[in-house]
């Protein structure tokens, strides 16, 4: 146990117990209080349900239940204020009931041992029950029991009798015995505030609870027969603690808050007042500074003009005064562009601060309104939290605690709108690459010439997309895109002279004869009378080429074109990818089975009865299927997968070919075939044996159309098998026979690598879409 200084350990001892005891006695005194008047018991009862109840209360609770209109009369029964037990009453009422004279006689011990002295727990409790505010004390209250005039000032108020004493007449009155010791004595108060907050149901009963469900102050009487019966209630304490606190919690943040708007407010004050200076040295400074190396120094437009005055001494046999004058234009405009656009930026500039002076304002006014409610109501809040009695305090401390915590919740939204960076940072001037662009003035050139990247040109059957790179892209005002057909070394070669500059002269002339709109040529293609399609005016650095045809090798050339001049890229051959088809099932044997994606043919004996045509292949002993396309230019390359069959024949045939017979046995068809274990090739009914492995599962073909040649191939193997070298009269059919089993297509495939046909060093596009698509020209 410490002992204070300058205090005895008996004396230590001696307070330590009696700090215990007082606690004791205060747990002591709780169990000997009523539940209705919140005293000690006064004439205790006992009631069946082994709770007590002082007389006078059980007489109140039996009167409330009679209404005001009728006379009192008896009643029989009512319910325990503790438990809720009925309390049954014969016919002579509460005097039926048993006195708690053990309770009666443990109290007046009780209240004996509580008249030790001042600092007794009964002393200590009358003291605590009831501190007048601060507002209270420095009020003048005299003496209610005086009989001179004036009365003498009060020291003491008793809270019990209602009634404030002078020192004289409180020893008069309340001698220190029974039952004068039971009366709670506290620092004088006023009548108003001694008297409390009655009922609003219950004239003359004070509240001295608190219904949760209404948020409302009740007495004893409304729980008990009243309409708060059923509610749910609380103790005044428990209810003023927990509103104190959440009010001083809120009052807290609130004060946070403010402080935090106050800091804001100045900082917002602060840049309202910076806006000014740099506003002044961005408009006088940075563009004035720029706006005199360009207007107001001879020496830097003297050396501009005479940069460009030499590059027109080149030039000056030609026509240097036509060049003077235009050079002396082209620099007034640039100065009259400056000007203007200095003006522009000016006006800019100033718009916008008007603009962000009238946020800036709008803000402080905002921070200023807040805070001026928020210091009233915390002045209120402040003064309500000074209120010592319970019930006066939950009576107006509700609707400030609800505005308290809207204030905060307010504010707090009120702070993210707030920018400080709402400034004229972002107004910073910056003309380098003007000036450097200015510095770098010269007489114009052609361009260099484009380079077009094969290695990014993509192909698909139909469309071809270029693309090229320049060195000096921002002196191009555009591009020309110009392709034909490759058909030899003829027109490659001429084509090149473009290179050397002579195209464009060349062009001109041929032009001057004809330079008309090809026929079905797409929107903006124009065709020189050598066969060459132009597209003029591209801005970007690729372009797609549509419409063209499948398998064929093209010639392109790109044009940079600026005011002085153009320049052309080198020559570069692209292909289109091969045609892609599918079986035509019009045409297919009726003992075929066509699968659902067109690429695979299956005998089937049992397939449903097809209505015979006179395109569709009929033969016996044989059946037949074709491609549903016809072939008149380019190169094309397919590949069938024969499985497990052993008896098939591949290739082409005119649409004139006889569907009744087996394909090759005619001059209009030409086929590769397998008969079990031997390999022939077959046209016009002459075969020829052909050495092939006997593993072949796949096979490919090669048309090559412009070149009057048909070949086959073993692509497991990468060897060639036949070639046939057809003159070629009509547009051709791809054809398919089996005798069993089943075989399926590949079509519209990039040659491969091992295949050497003549004219095959173009350069092969990568696939830009899958062979098998729709779109492709259909037999008829």
């Amino acid at each position: 146990m410490a002992v204070l200084r300058g205090e005895s350990p008996a004396s230590a001892v001696l307070n330590a117990s009696a700090g215990l005891f007082s606690l004791k006695m205060e747990t002591l005194e709780s169990e000997l209080t009523c539940p209705i008047c919140l005293e000690l018991f006064e004439d205790p009862l006992l009631l069946p349900c082994a709770h007590s109840l002082c007389f006078s209360c059980a007489h109140r609770i039996l009167v409330s239940s009679c209404s005001s209109g009728e006379s009192v009369e008896p009643i029989t029964a009512f319910q325990c204020p503790t438990c809720r037990y009925v309390i049954s009453l014969n016919h002579r009422g509460l005097d039926g009931l048993k006195r708690n004279v053990t309770l009666q006689n443990i109290i007046d011990r009780f209240q004996k041992a509580s008249v030790s002295g001042p600092n007794s727990p009964s002393e200590s409790r009358r003291e605590r029950t009831y501190r007048p505010s601060s507002a209270m004390s420095s009020e003048r209250i005299a003496c209610q029991f005086c009989e001179q005039d004036p009365p003498r000032d009060a020291v003491k108020t008793c809270i019990t009798c209602e009634v404030s004493y002078c020192d004289r007449c409180l020893r008069a009155t309340h001698p220190n015995k029974k039952p004068f010791t039971s009366h709670r004595l506290v620092e004088p108060v006023p009548d108003t505030h001694l008297r409390g907050i009655t009922c609003l149901d219950h004239e003359n009963e004070k509240v001295n609870m608190y219904c949760v469900s209404d948020d409302q102050l009740i007495c004893a009487l409304c729980k008990l027969v009243g309409r708060h019966r059923d509610h749910q209630v609380a103790s005044l304490n428990d209810r003023f603690e927990k509103l104190k606190q959440t009010l001083e919690m809120n009052l807290t943040n609130l004060v946070k808050r403010n402080s935090e708007l106050e800091n804001q407010m100045a900082k917002l004050i602060q840049i309202c007042q910076q806006v000014e200076p740099p506003l002044t040295i961005m408009i006088y400074q940075r563009p004035e500074s720029f706006l005199s190396v360009v207007l107001q120094c001879p020496c830097i437009i003297n050396i501009i003009i005479s940069t460009l005055l030499l590059g027109v001494d080149l030039m000056r046999e030609v026509n240097t005064a036509m060049h003077e004058a235009k050079l002396m234009e082209e620099c007034d405009e640039l100065v009259e562009i400056i000007q203007q656009r200095k003006q522009m930026i000016a006006v800019k500039i100033k718009e916008t601060k008007v603009m962000k002076l009238r946020k800036l304002a709008q803000q402080v006014a905002n921070c200023r309104q807040c805070l001026e409610r928020s210091t009233v109501l915390i002045n209120q809040a402040e003064h309500i939290l000074k209120e010592n009695d319970q019930a006066r305090f939950l009576q107006s401390a509700k609707n400030i605690a609800e505005r308290v915590a809207m204030a905060t919740a307010s504010s707090q939204v009120l702070i993210p709108d707030i920018n400080f960076n709402d400034a004229f940072e972002n107004f910073a001037l910056d003309f380098s690459r003007e000036k450097k662009l200015l510095e770098g003035l010269d007489y114009l050139t052609a361009p260099n010439p484009p380079s077009i990247r094969e290695e990014l040109c993509t192909a698909s059957h139909d469309t071809i997309t270029v693309h090229w790179i320049s060195d000096d892209e921002f002196s191009i005002s555009s591009y020309e895109l110009q392709y034909t057909i490759f058909t030899g070394q003829a027109n490659f070669i001429s084509k090149s002279w473009c290179s050397w500059g002579l195209w464009p002269e060349i062009r001109k002339c041929k032009e001057a004869v004809s330079c008309s709109r090809l026929a079905g040529a797409p929107r903006g293609l124009y065709n020189s009378v050598d066969s060459w399609m132009i597209v003029p005016n591209i801005k970007q650095n690729h372009y797609t080429v549509h419409g063209l045809q499948s398998g064929t090798r093209y010639i392109f050339i790109v044009k940079a074109i600026n005011q002085a001049g153009s320049r052309n890229s080198e020559p570069t051959r692209l292909k289109t990818n091969s045609q892609p088809f599918k079986l035509d099932p019009k045409m297919t044997h009726k003992k075929l089975k066509i699968s659902n994606d067109g690429l695979q043919m299956e005998k089937d004996e049992s397939s449903l009865k097809k209505s015979h045509t006179p395109e569709r292949f009929s033969g016996t002993g044989c059946y037949g299927a074709a491609g549903n396309i016809f072939i008149d230019s380019g190169c094309h390359y397919w590949e069938v997968v024969m499985g497990s069959s052993t008896w098939y024949a591949i290739g082409i045939a005119y649409k004139s070919a006889p569907k009744n017979e087996w394909i090759g046995k005619n001059a209009s068809s030409w086929v590769f075939s397998r008969c079990n274990s031997n390999f022939v090739v077959r046209h016009n009914n002459k075969e020829m044996l052909v050495d092939v492995p006997p593993q072949l599962k796949r096979l490919g073909v090669l048309l090559d159309y412009d070149n009057n040649m048909l070949s086959f191939y073993d692509p497991a193997n990468s060897l060639h098998l036949h070639t046939f070298d057809v003159t070629f009269i009509l547009p051709v059919c791809p054809t398919f026979t089996i005798w069993n089993k089943s075989l399926m297509i590949l079509s519209g495939l990039p040659a491969p690598d091992f295949i050497d046909y003549p004219e095959r060093q173009e350069c092969n596009c990568r696939p830009q879409e899958s062979p098998y698509v729709s779109g492709m020209k259909a037999c008829h």
